[in-house]
């Protein structure tokens, strides 16, 4: 009895190596399949991963994320100015914030969401920057939203030029920290802009 179930198990185990030689034979003999195997390998790893449209750090996404509320707040301050200012020179420094501010909000949110990062909230002002890198408090917006004529004119310009020197510094980080060009640009275009509008303001202040 174990002579035979010895013999069977031998005979299943020849039966089963010469299905696998034909297989192999067969693989072999046809050219089709070796193509198909080689084209296959042909494709290595790194001709199939995305080329990257240019490497940004932690101090760009800092960057974004602490400029685009700045800004924000920059452009709230801005839009108070048509109804309440006196001066026709600040009605129009109000007018040039918000045009060169809204589109870097939306440029900045743009890179943060191919980042995969989260764009700050509208909503959320994020009020644990009130009072830092020149932003204004909840009750210096309220003061400024409460004056008018001269009063609004001096109170704007005081609050916006502690404003600018706040983005003046983010923007002088984020040139030295920094690895995304864009960004690095940017920031060398908020430096410039802003300056020169904190010369301009000191000058009507009569404090330059």
């Amino acid at each position: 009895m174990n002579s035979k179930r010895s013999l069977a198990r031998r005979s299943a185990a020849v039966a089963a190596a010469a299905a696998v030689a034909l297989a192999l034979a067969a693989c072999g003999g046809s050219g089709d399949g070796s193509a198909g195997h080689n084209g296959h390998t042909a494709t290595s790893p790194s001709a199939s991963a995305p080329a990257s449209p240019g490497r940004h750090n932690a101090a760009d996404v800092a960057f974004a994320k602490g400029m685009i509320p700045h800004h924000r707040q920059a452009v709230e301050m801005a839009d108070l100015a048509p109804s309440r200012a006196q001066s026709a020179e600040v009605k129009k420094l109000a007018e040039d914030i918000k045009k060169a501010q809204d589109p870097e909000i939306k440029t900045m949110s743009g890179w943060l969401t191919s980042w995969g990062e989260e764009v700050p909230a509208e909503s959320a002002m994020d009020h644990s920057m009130h009072g830092a890198d020149g932003m204004m408090t909840a009750e210096e917006m309220e003061q400024l939203k409460d004056s008018s004529g001269q009063a609004f004119d001096t109170a704007f310009m005081e609050m916006m030029i502690k404003h600018h020197e706040g983005a003046v510094q983010m923007a002088k980080t984020e040139q030295a920290d920094g690895a995304y060009e864009p960004a690095k640009k940017m920031a060398g275009a908020i430096i410039t802009s802003q300056t020169a509008e904190i010369t301009q303001m000191n000058k009507l202040l009569g404090t330059d």
